[in-house]
């Protein structure tokens, strides 16, 4: 279950009162590009990835947390009922489903770790997660980055970006170019798209 487009702005609107900061408007960012994208692949639903690219970073509602936002948006969307919304906050960080890959503080208590471990065990990835992990790779506060970019823009701000990481973005951009027949940053508008 998700919440509709207008309910998933609410829920944005309502985190960033919590906690303002750029990251509202890189979650808009991800969701334009989210949304773009699907308008022009086979089976993916614009309306849900717009959805999903609004709310994966939803856990920064809850202060400023490194790996902890990630535990923090699955709890309180598994609390609302939003599970494909909670898999989603889960996956954006992993696009090898590897905790070790993740980029930032391990801020989380055993608890909370465990919680993320188990759960990516057992998520079934699809293209829609796939299709957050580029576009949150993709997604500035400003607007649409180039790709090596915004990774070189994460590795300077937290000192490394692991390489297979980075390879893995690549290859969901050429993935996605593949399945769209499309140049990527011409469907999401990067030039022109401000959030």
């Amino acid at each position: 279950m998700l919440p509709t487009r207008e309910q998933a702005e609410i829920l944005l609107k309502e985190a960033e009162s919590c906690n303002p900061g750029p990251w509202g408007n890189h979650s808009r960012t991800t969701a334009h590009c989210a949304e773009k994208i699907a308008q022009a692949c086979n089976g993916l639903d614009p309306d849900k990835a717009y959805i999903l690219g609004l709310l994966h970073d939803i856990g920064r509602k809850f202060g400023v947390r490194h790996l902890g936002h990630v535990s923090d948006g699955y709890t309180y969307m598994m609390s609302l009922g939003y599970e494909e919304a909670a898999r989603i906050c889960l996956t954006h960080s992993f696009n090898t489903q590897s905790v070790q890959e993740y980029i930032g503080n391990f801020d989380t208590t055993k608890e909370e770790l465990k919680l993320i471990q188990e759960a990516l065990k057992t998520a079934a990835i699809d293209d829609y997660d796939r299709l957050i992990q580029l576009c949150d790779s993709l997604a500035g506060a400003e607007g649409v980055l180039a790709i090596e970019e915004r990774m070189a823009d994460v590795k300077r701000r937290y000192g490394s970006f692991p390489e297979k990481k980075w390879n893995c973005n690549l290859m969901l951009k050429q993935y996605f170019e593949e399945k769209t027949g499309s140049d990527i940053y011409i469907l999401v508008e990067k030039d022109t798209f401000k959030p």
